[in-house]
């Protein structure tokens, strides 16, 4: 095969504990998926599920012992974290039960969905997408990839986010609105899903401005850590 211009390497995050590499096809990321965050971003209820996507140049990997340099975006003055636990697919699905929806997960991981706020919350104002907000490059750091087959279900385990060592945002993943099987069941309607999609299921309250010289240190149980420096 000829390419008429540069191919560009694609998006991959490694796999803990191995040199494999996880390709990255799509990054899927819900909105207000707990209760606590719906209610701090003027939400209330179990309202249907919305998703938006970043590209999946959007990521940004972390090896385990590093600390990631993610550097201040432009355009913005409010840069914002959101926690979350990450959901990595494995093989092809469209109109998927929940019932079924685990034989669709590969793995897990730690994420941030990084996000200009005030960008964001702009283009809401005047009803228009979000992407400049949410969708920019390295938007989307992500620690190593768990198989699931090591780590079993996630059932309640914590979810917590500290900042300069102050804890920011702290809870447990089985406060999820919509739980695992019901967005990849939901999702699948709408979309195909395919082996090395991401779905970043939603963060806890707790969400706030970092700056420059800011260390975020994100972990969740089982997990490990996700760490990175404000650059």
């Amino acid at each position: 095969m000829q390419f008429v211009i540069p191919a560009v390497p694609p998006a991959t995050v490694p796999v803990v504990g191995t040199d494999a590499l996880f390709p990255v096809h799509r990054i899927y990321c819900v909105g207000r998926n707990y209760v606590d965050h719906a209610i701090e971003m003027g939400a209330t209820g179990r309202e249907p599920p919305f998703f938006f996507m970043k590209p999946a140049d959007a990521v940004f990997p972390v090896p385990y012992g590093t600390v990631g340099q993610l550097p201040y975006p432009a355009m913005t003055e409010d840069y914002q974290y959101e926690l979350e636990l990450v959901v990595a697919i494995g093989k092809t699905g469209e109109n998927i039960a929940a019932a079924d929806a685990m034989q669709y997960v590969w793995g897990y991981a730690i994420g941030l969905d990084m996000t200009r706020r005030d960008v964001q919350a702009e283009a809401k104002s005047l009803r228009r997408p979000w992407d400049t907000g949410k969708a920019f490059e390295q938007s989307a750091p992500i620690g190593p990839i768990h198989p699931a087959s090591d780590i079993g279900a996630v059932g309640s385990r914590a979810i917590q986010l500290n900042v300069n060592g102050q804890t920011k945002q702290k809870s447990t993943v089985d406060k999820l609105i919509w739980n695992i099987e019901e967005m990849i069941a939901y999702l699948s309607q709408y979309f195909v899903l395919q082996p090395g999609d991401l779905i970043m299921t939603g963060t806890p309250a707790g969400v706030a401005a970092v700056k420059k010289g800011d260390l975020m240190e994100g972990s969740i149980e089982g997990l490990g850590e996700l760490r990175l420096k404000v650059v």
